[in-house]
């Protein structure tokens, strides 16, 4: 076996899903096309739950100074994230976050190697056979995991026959990052006579300008569009003449939306928008792929390490699939009412009205943020079961202080003893290769805490919770076997 798991694809789903590996304790290699990092601002900030993610990984220092806002949108209507405390960084080039995902994986010994392109792939069964083609050549390597995390068009989807249902685009839009114009801001979904148009500074004289015009079909392209195209475009919508301006960056995109079938076929599999693509709104996709990585990460490096058995996967598929169609299905809505005329109008009247409801803005910030996302680890009363363990001050019996994020750093799962219960943690040393037994008390509940009267609960190396007591209704040797795998044998000798 030449690579235990052979990455394809170094965007932020690739670089993610490599440092979580090696936090698993796994090699990985991971290959890209491309000979160098881009530098294209692409995805611009982060949401709340990604934001989760980093820093349960140590990750947000990377950034620097993080400024971030509450306000958001929903199809171009101004949304309140507020309400679910969801506010998180703005206006962070995709580049910067790709590059703070690279120097972690790097730091943690991922082999990343560029202008490497995958040619084919044979999954045997018992290992994945891939051609490479790289500077030096083409080689035959045998891994024992593939996984594609090559965007949109993905060689490793095509090359494993990975079914990929959806519409087809039916429109084009054209999206620049340029300098030298003056341009007032214009909110996403503005409606202009023929299509819709945005503005958004970015900051050291860059402005994020969009364009869509309706009745223009979708073009076959290999490269993206020449500036021309685009200012054209601006020009017959708005009037304004924006062809003297210096395009930083120019892209154009669909509103295809698609998602396998299936995320796992055998030694395959994928992630970020290799599973999923969709049209663009709020920043979703590059999220969505972070945290499918997530998922992933630490269940591929349990099963490589013979911890779990390989059924272990099968969840995979199984949580992240449906929040890939929920992705499918919030970004679909969101185009209607950003992207048709006048017709829509209406709706987007009674939509406004209804954000105004507390109750409608919490379940549409829920659902764009990730914050709303809950995996079905087993029947139980507890608030919390599926959902992210929420940060958490901790103090342990020796007076030090923690919090439950911080014990997230080293992606091994959590018992946490809330109540000192020596029985309860004996019953967990057989996992203890794996999962860390904690003792300490909350510095303080608040009266609607969900972990107000919880003795213990058990977190996996994602962050969400496994077990509590009381409110499972299967014992906690159970959860450990399923999400860790079998016990190994303690030794009883002095006992």
């Amino acid at each position: 076996m030449d690579f235990p798991v052979l990455i394809v694809g170094a965007g932020p789903a690739g670089l993610t899903l490599a440092g979580e590996l090696r936090l698993a304790g796994v090699d990985v290699t991971v290959i890209e096309r491309l000979p160098g990092a881009t530098g294209e601002s692409r995805g611009l900030g982060f949401t709340a739950r990604t934001m989760e993610v980093f820093d349960q990984r140590g990750l947000l220092a990377r950034f620097g100074e993080l400024q971030t806002s509450d306000q958001g949108h929903f199809g171009g209507l101004p949304l309140d994230f507020g309400v679910l405390h969801a506010g998180a960084p703005k206006m962070i080039p995709q580049s910067t976050t790709e590059a703070v995902l690279e120097g972690w994986a790097r730091d943690l010994g991922a082999d990343i190697r560029r202008g490497h392109e995958l040619v084919s792939l044979v999954d045997g069964g018992d290992a994945v056979t891939v051609e490479v083609r790289g500077p030096r050549g083409s080689e035959r390597l045998r891994v024992g995991y593939l996984v594609g995390c090559d965007g949109g068009r993905s060689t490793v989807r095509k090359a494993a026959g990975f079914d990929f249902p959806g519409t087809a685009a039916t429109m084009e839009m054209y999206l620049a990052d340029v300098r030298g114009v003056d341009l007032e801001p214009r909110m996403i979904g503005e409606t202009v006579s023929d299509g819709m148009v945005m503005v958004g500074p970015l900051g050291d004289g860059v402005t994020r300008i969009i364009v869509c015009e309706r009745g223009q079909p979708p073009r076959r392209r290999t490269e993206p569009p020449p500036f021309t195209e685009v200012a054209d475009a601006w020009k017959r919508l708005t009037g304004i003449d924006i062809s003297h301006a210096e395009p930083v960056w120019v892209s154009a995109f669909g509103d295809a939306t698609r998602q396998v079938t299936e995320y796992r076929r055998g030694r395959v599999l994928l992630a970020g928008d290799a599973a999923h693509i969709h049209l663009p709104a709020g920043g979703q996709g590059m999220n969505t792929s972070i945290q499918d990585s997530v998922n992933l990460g630490w269940k591929l490096g349990a099963v490589i390490r013979g911890t779990a058995p390989e059924a272990l996967l099968d969840t995979y598929h199984s949580e992240r699939h449906p929040v890939g169609q929920r992705l499918l299905t919030n970004t679909r809505a969101q185009g209607m009412l950003f992207l048709s005329g006048n017709e829509v109008q209406p709706l987007r009247d009674v939509l406004s009205e209804l954000v105004g409801y507390p109750e409608v803005a919490r379940h549409l910030v829920g659902m764009v943020s990730g914050l709303e996302i809950r995996y079905d680890v087993g029947a139980g009363s507890h608030p919390l079961l599926g959902l992210r363990m929420p940060r958490l001050e901790l103090v342990r019996d020796s007076g030090t202080t923690t919090n439950s994020t911080e014990l997230l750093r080293s992606g091994r799962g959590i018992l946490l003893d809330l109540e000192n219960r020596a029985q309860l943690r004996r019953r967990a040393e057989a996992w203890n290769d794996r999962v860390d037994i904690v003792t300490a008390a909350p510095a303080s509940l608040g009266e609607t805490s969900p972990l107000r009267g919880t003795a213990a609960v058990l977190v996996r190396p994602d962050g969400h919770v496994a077990w509590a007591a009381p409110g499972s209704h299967h014992d906690l040797p159970m959860a450990l076997d399923r999400w860790f795998g079998a016990a190994r044998r303690v030794s009883t000798a002095g006992r």
